[in-house]
């Protein structure tokens, strides 16, 4: 396992730092868990919210369907995305990831992060 904390500063002053999360971290959407660990990492960027990034292996998978949705990171890379299959639908590019990530944040790379306003909630307990 790599160190507990990675941190990347940038020279404009963008700091990433990126924590071994020691709680157990759940996603759960219309009642089903979509995501639970004890093993999820948590990024925190300069001017955003903390972000849990969880183990794919953690990740019900069979929920997710890969979305043609992209975007660019100057920081992180290029994303992909994710729609989460519901019993009421589909929400799309709800969850997303960086499958080849820049080398200051590579510990991100096999995790997956959901938005949290795209599902009822993520809750983090002891």
């Amino acid at each position: 396992m790599s160190d507990a904390s990675t941190s990347a500063e940038r020279p404009e002053g963008h700091t990433i730092v990126i924590r071994d999360n020691v709680h157990r971290v759940r996603v759960i959407h219309g009642g089903v868990t979509m995501a639970d660990t004890q093993a999820a990492l948590t990024l925190s960027e300069t001017g955003l919210a903390d972000v849990f990034y969880f183990p794919r292996e953690h990740v019900n998978m069979a929920r997710l369907e890969r979305s043609a949705h992209t975007s660019h990171c100057p920081f992180k890379g290029d994303a992909s995305y994710f729609h989460l299959r519901t019993e009421d639908g589909v929400i799309e590019n709800a969850v997303w990831c960086y499958e080849a990530p820049f080398e200051q944040v590579k510990r991100i790379k096999g995790y997956l992060a959901f938005y949290a306003s795209r599902v009822d909630r993520i809750d983090q307990t002891s």
